[in-house]
């Protein structure tokens, strides 16, 4: 991979045309008949094929296709930030837990503050402790 690039940085620093030669210069200068002519002829005709550019058109769709998917995962960033923010918010506007009663903690997390009326639990209040709870490792071998 670095020698491809290394190749395709010297192909690209040569320029697109041959250098102009002074043909005139050559043919006063050099004394054998001809020599300067055919190398002239030569010059001329030599054309170095380059390979037809293909893959630029796959390279910028794969170039647009990347820097859709970068705003759209900036613009989801930017949502999650601003949902995060939402929740430091709200965790600075409460009481600091030292201070906080019973009631403040059923009103701030009422999904997680005891509430003997509307669902009863057992002591010591943990989930395997109740009477509906069951074993996720049984009912896997239960399966089976």
């Amino acid at each position: 991979m670095f020698d491809l690039s290394l190749v395709c940085y010297r192909v690209l620093a040569s320029p697109e045309e041959s250098p102009k030669i002074d043909w005139a210069a050559y043919k006063s200068r050099v004394g054998v008949p001809g020599m300067v002519e055919d190398f002239q002829k030569k010059y001329e005709a030599l054309k170095i094929p380059y390979p037809a550019d293909t893959l630029t058109g796959q390279i910028e769709a794969q170039q647009k296709q990347a820097t859709k998917e970068v705003q759209e995962f900036i613009s989801a960033s930017n949502a999650r930030i601003a949902s995060y923010q939402e929740e430091v918010a709200k965790l600075r506007a409460l009481l600091p837990y030292g201070q906080m009663t019973m009631e403040d903690f059923r009103d701030a997390y009422p999904e997680l503050a005891l509430d003997p009326i509307n669902r009863p639990t057992f002591w010591p209040h943990t989930p395997d402790e109740q009477l509906d709870y069951v074993d996720k490792s049984q009912a896997a071998e239960e399966k089976h």
